[in-house]
């Protein structure tokens, strides 16, 4: 049985303590905010606590806020029990940890355990979970072979009847966070096969904060 406070030492202790939402809560308000919760948009102190929806309100500029914002959780309607586990793992496992064996262990689709550990991966080489204000460059390109130079079976075949524009290429778009002070710069990467995707308003938000460059 694991003391009250003390850390989990297995993945089965770890799933178990972070299981309770208000003890994974707040183990994260005391990470996030050892020195007393503050506003994160205007520095506000004492801001009071919503108990039912899980966030605060400044009395200075009177917005809501949550521990998530501001962080690499922020937009993911995952809980901590689900975060706090995941780093758990990858943080004591000495060979890394795919997404497929954190899916399994977590209970959640590849897909999710993918984007979980590319998100933690991100805080880890950052040393904070906080995002930062850095300019950033976002741009898409379009990858395959020209319709008009297909064989013509192939080419009724992919493009069925459509414009052979971009309807038959696969789509790839990247984000690049300028490093400073010599800090080396981080990239990000999607493909999408809709020609009509709009990946960049997520990319944007998985990479910046509001007023990045």
């Amino acid at each position: 049985m694991l003391k009250q406070h003390a850390y989990p030492e297995s993945l089965s202790e770890a799933v178990s303590y972070f299981a309770d939402r208000d003890r994974a809560f707040a183990f994260m308000v005391q990470l996030r905010w050892p020195n007393g919760v503050a506003c994160p948009r205007c520095g506000g102190a004492d801001p009071y606590f919503v108990k039912s929806r899980y966030l605060w309100k400044c009395k200075a500029c009177r917005q809501q806020f949550s521990v998530k914002v501001g962080t690499i959780f922020e937009d993911s309607p995952l809980g901590f029990e689900k975060w706090l586990p995941a780093l758990w793992m990858l943080a004591n496992c000495r060979n890394g940890i795919s997404s497929y064996e954190l899916a399994r262990a977590l209970k959640v689709t590849q897909k999710t355990a993918w984007f979980m550990l590319g998100r933690i991966r991100l805080a880890m080489q950052a040393e904070s979970f906080e995002r930062t204000q850095a300019t950033v460059e976002i741009d898409e390109a379009f990858f395959g072979g020209r319709g008009k130079n297909m064989h013509g079976e192939r080419k009724r075949r992919i493009l069925k009847g459509r414009r052979a524009g971009f309807a038959h290429k696969t789509g790839a778009i990247a984000a690049v966070k300028r490093g400073k002070d010599g800090q080396p710069s981080q990239a990000k990467a999607y493909v999408f096969n809709s020609p009509h995707a709009k990946p960049h308003a997520r990319l944007a938000r998985e990479t910046a904060l509001p007023g990045t460059t």
